[in-house]
Parts: C-alpha cells; structure tokens; sequence
C-alpha cells in the first residue's frame, strides 16, 4: 500500500510498519512508531514552497486511525475512531469509511468537505 502527498510519500510495509520519505516540514514523516497498519493516507494543504503543510494517516488492522502531520484544522485527531476500514486524507480534512457504511471526518469545513454525517455507503454483489 502506498499514498503520495506533494510533500511526502508514505509505504505500508508487509510487516504493519510503515515508512516515510519527503520534507516532513510538519512532521508528516513522524510514523516511527505506526505498527499494525494495513492502509496510509497522505494529505495536503498546497504546495507553497513557504507554507506547504501536509499531513499522513494509517488506518490500523483493528480498525483504529493514526495520524500525523499539520493539524491546524483538527484533521489529526482521528484518535477516538473505531471499526473503520477505509481511510483518505485530503487538503486539511481526514475521511474515515466504518464497517457499517456510515463515514466520518474531521478537519477544515470551508468547502463542505465534513458533511458526511447522511453517508451510507454499500455495495451489492453482481
């Protein structure tokens, strides 16, 4: 599994430990201590030489979230999340997709990008 920011890149190694490489400028990179994860997410504000900010996302093997990176809009703060099983990490907001269908997110609501709370996704067979 891997994500590509403009400032990072993030790589799920088969082991549950994730690496990270880039400008770590917000401390994106800082994934020393991830284990057991078995998706990543990488996230950016823009790309600004002076005020790029970004920031990653793991979505562990029991459904927890880490994070980390810029949080200026509390899209880091994925720490009371459980039973996910899907995650994406966008300009300044994290999405997280349950097991159950229903989504959440945290971060910047500028453009809408927060207003999941009627989401339910699901899919059929054929």
């Amino acid at each position: 599994m891997l994500a590509a920011g403009a400032r990072n890149a993030l790589a799920c190694l088969s082991d549950g430990f994730v690496i990270a490489v880039g400008d770590n400028h917000s401390g994106e990179c800082d994934v020393d201590g991830w284990d057991e994860i078995v998706a990543v997410a990488a996230g950016d504000v823009h790309t600004a030489a002076n005020t790029g900010r970004s920031h990653s996302a793991g979505l562990r093997g029991d459904g927890a979230v880490v994070a980390a990176g810029w949080n200026g809009a509390g899209q880091c703060e994925v720490s009371t999340w459980r039973a996910i099983v899907a995650v994406a990490a966008g300009s300044r907001h994290t999405l997280g997709l349950r097991a159950d269908g229903s989504a959440v997110a945290l971060g910047d609501t500028t453009f809408g990008q927060r207003d999941v709370g009627e989401w339910n996704v699901a899919a059929g067979s054929g």
